[in-house]
C-alpha cells in the first residue's frame, strides 16, 4: 500500500511540474505516451524506486518505446537475402551435318552401230567387241548404279522394223557386257528405233543422193548409247585393267610338251610311209 502511495505521489509531482511544458521528443521520435522529465533532458520519468516508465493518458501500444516496453515494440523484420537466379546453361552448340556430296552426272558413251555391227545385222563385229572390251574394263571395279544400253536406227525402213532392230542390237550389247563380268541386274537394254535421229529431216535428200550416199549420210543416226550412273566418274580413255598374270608353271608345262609327236600322229606318219 505504501508503494502505491509513493508511486502515485511521484506521478502527481511529475505531472505537476510538466503540465505546462510542451510535448517533448526522444531522439527524432515525438512521443506523448510517456511522462518526460521537466528538466528538459528528454528523460522518461520512472516511478520512484522502480524501473517502471510512467505512461501518460495518451499512451497506446503503438507508442511503446524500446526503453520502457521492449516486448511491445515491433521486432525488425529480417529479410533473408534473395539468391540471384541461376544462370541459364549455355545452349549446346548445334552440330551441322555436312551436306552429302552431289552425285556426278550420268556418263554417256555413244558407239557407232556401223562399228559394232554389220549393216542391218545384230551380231557384234570383232571391232565392236573390242570397243565394248575397252568400255567394260573402264566400268569394272567402279561404283555404278545402273547401265543402260539404248539402240537407235536411221529413218530408212518402217517404224516397226527399226524398233525391233534397235532393241535386238541393245540386247546384244547388254549380253556382251554381262559376259565381261558386269552386274547383270544393273544393265538394261532399250530400243528407240528411228524416233530420236541426230540428222534433220531435210538432211540426206536430193536428186544426186545415191542409195550409198544416203546410207553414209544417215550414219550418225545408227548408234548405241550407253549411259552409266553412279558415284564415280567413268573415264572412257582410261587404260584397260591389267589382266591376271599367267602362272609360271603353265608355260613350263607347254614347253615340256613342245616338240613331242603325239602317238596318233606318229602312227599316221608311219602308215603313210
Amino acid at each position: 500500500m505504501l508503494k502505491q502511495i509513493l508511486i502515485a505521489g511521484s506521478v502527481f509531482a511529475a505531472m505537476a511540474g510538466c503540465s505546462n511544458s510542451p510535448p517533448t521528443t526522444t531522439g527524432n521520435f515525438r512521443n506523448q505516451g510517456y511522462l518526460l522529465d521537466a528538466a528538459g533532458n528528454n528523460a522518461v520519468v520512472k516511478s520512484l524506486g522502480y524501473d517502471v516508465c510512467v505512461r501518460t493518458s495518451d499512451w497506446t501500444p503503438a507508442r511503446a518505446i524500446l526503453e520502457c516496453d521492449p516486448d511491445l515494440v515491433p521486432k525488425p523484420v529480417v529479410t533473408a537475402p534473395v539468391a540471384p537466379p541461376p544462370k541459364a546453361a549455355a545452349p549446346a552448340p548445334k552440330v551441322v551435318a555436312a551436306p552429302p556430296a552431289p552425285k556426278p552426272s550420268p556418263q554417256r558413251f555413244t558407239l557407232s552401230a556401223d562399228t559394232l555391227f554389220d549393216f542391218d545385222k545384230v551380231t557384234l563385229t570383232p571391232e565392236g567387241r573390242k570397243k565394248l572390251d575397252e568400255l567394260a574394263d573402264a566400268l569394272r571395279g567402279t561404283q555404278h548404279d545402273t547401265i543402260t544400253a539404248t539402240g537407235h536406227t536411221d529413218r530408212a525402213g518402217s517404224v516397226r522394223y527399226n524398233q525391233r532392230l534397235s532393241e535386238r542390237r541393245a540386247e546384244s550389247v547388254k549380253k556382251y557386257l554381262q559376259e565381261k563380268g558386269l552386274d547383270v541386274g544393273k544393265i538394261t537394254a532399250v530400243g528407240k528405233g528411228k524416233s530420236q535421229p541426230i540428222t534433220k529431216p531435210t538432211d540426206c535428200r536430193g536428186p544426186k543422193m545415191t542409195r550409198a550416199a544416203v546410207r553414209a549420210c544417215l550414219q550418225p543416226d545408227r548408234r548405241v548409247e550407253i549411259e552409266v550412273s553412279g558415284t564415280k566418274t567413268i573415264d572412257p580413255n582410261a587404260p584397260p585393267a591389267a589382266k591376271p598374270a599367267v602362272p609360271a608353271a603353265q608355260p613350263a608345262a607347254k614347253a615340256a610338251t613342245k616338240g613331242k609327236v603325239r602317238p596318233k600322229a606318229k602312227a599316221k606318219a608311219k602308215a603313210e610311209e
